[in-house]
């Protein structure tokens, strides 16, 4: 399973509005802010995939959730995780990276990443602070009613 890091800089005052936040509504933000940024990368690579592959096309989704032989493999990097891809399928890596010269590789994941990375970086850092802001308010808001 091949992996892409990122690592963007400026984001710790970010990190800290995070840090104030209760940890289960804090992973709440930032799993619906990564569920949104994935999104593009989603459908840009659904119209990527082989048209006459359309159950590869249906299954690719933005999830937490691995199928059991990539959780198996997968080491954990954050407490939260977000991936986009297709549903368990023995097909999908042999299009994206090809089998040799009986069949070509038919890129749509890398693609799909390259085309939208920049815009996935900036709904992260913006749509977390309004997710921040709405949690803080909604926590706020609970606490003046004593709950």
């Amino acid at each position: 399973m091949a992996g892409v890091k990122v690592h963007v800089e400026g984001l710790k005052e970010l990190e800290q509005a995070l840090q104030q936040l209760p940890k289960a509504n804090a992973k709440a933000v930032l799993r619906r802010t990564l569920k949104e940024a994935g999104e593009p990368v989603a459908k840009t690579a659904r119209s990527l995939a082989p048209a006459h592959l359309g159950y590869l096309r249906e299954g690719i989704d933005v999830s937490i959730r691995l199928s059991s032989r990539q959780a198996k493999l997968h080491k954990k990097q954050s407490p939260v995780e977000m991936f986009i891809g297709p549903k368990p399928d023995p097909a999908a890596h042999l299009q994206e990276f090809g089998t040799g010269p009986g069949h070509q590789a038919q890129p749509f994941m890398r693609p799909a990443w390259d085309q939208h990375k920049n815009e996935v970086l900036d709904i992260i850092a913006n749509r977390t602070w309004l997710e921040i802001e709405k949690t803080a308010a909604r926590l706020a808001k609970k606490a003046a009613k004593g709950k």
